[in-house]
């Protein structure tokens, strides 16, 4: 696990504590480590590490933990970057006391993913957020910029 990631804290924020803080502030206490990770980021190996204006990144290093009967690494370790790099990236554009939730996403899986990739970077950024719904586009890089997978999210947005 990567030492960014292992240095983190992970669990829940109480509804009451997330209902005191703006989207932006709860994404950003993700960043900068004074809110817990969700336990996935710790079962994966992943960090929230970017967020600003619409913007959110997610980092991880895939390792043999990941891998797939074919030697690959999971699609799903893919899916849920994206699905937490898109759906925070609608999430810090909320008031206080607004929450959001995934209605639906869809993801293209556009190369293979190994050990040897290195870090990936998965970057969500916000197509539109209306009253009621966002959407949000998301891409996986390696180290050298190369497309690896990419997707959309549609987000159902509602007071928490």
């Amino acid at each position: 696990m990567p030492s960014h990631v292992a240095s983190k804290t992970y669990g829940t924020v109480s509804p009451d504590r997330r209902r005191e803080m703006s989207g932006l502030e709860f994404v950003r206490g993700l960043v900068d480590g004074t809110l817990p990770l969700n336990t996935i980021a710790r079962t994966l190996g992943y960090d929230v590490t970017e967020a600003e204006n619409g913007r959110v990144v997610v980092s991880a290093t895939p390792d043999d933990t990941h891998l797939n009967p074919a030697g690959t690494v999971h699609g799903g370790l893919a899916a849920t970057l994206l699905d937490s790099c898109m759906g925070l990236a609608i999430w810090m554009t909320l008031d206080k006391g607004v929450g959001q939730t995934t209605l639906e996403f869809k993801i293209s899986l556009v190369r293979p993913i190994t050990p040897e990739t290195g870090m990936i970077r998965a970057e969500g950024i916000v197509l539109n957020r209306g009253r009621r719904v966002g959407t949000a586009e998301g891409k996986i890089t390696d180290d050298k910029g190369r497309l690896l997978a990419h997707g959309t999210t549609t987000c159902l947005i509602f007071e928490s």
